[in-house]
């Protein structure tokens, strides 16, 4: 399922993404300026996809100091608005 929200390029937004086991939650947050937000194909093979390629959505932030950082989306990934969109330089 895809995330309700879906972040604009140059967009400033925080990502908490958590990942539920049998001994609690492990949760992470990052924020950063949104470079892009697409899906895109896996090497996996899916009869009923596009392609019949399995598909993710890709989130790919530039945090403050540079680092690329590139998140799968998920039904227990939130994102956040955050900010102001930047100038795009």
């Amino acid at each position: 399922m895809p995330p309700t929200f879906i972040p604009k390029p140059n967009q400033v937004v925080r990502v908490i993404q958590t990942v539920t086991m049998r001994e609690g939650a492990w949760r992470t947050e990052v924020s950063g300026t949104v470079v892009h937000c697409v899906p895109l194909p896996t090497e996996s093979w899916y009869a009923h996809g596009k392609g019949d390629r399995y598909w993710l959505m890709r989130l790919r932030l530039k945090r403050d100091d540079g680092e690329l950082v590139e998140l799968i989306l998920d039904d227990h990934t939130i994102v956040e608005p955050i900010g102001a969109a930047k100038q795009a330089s």
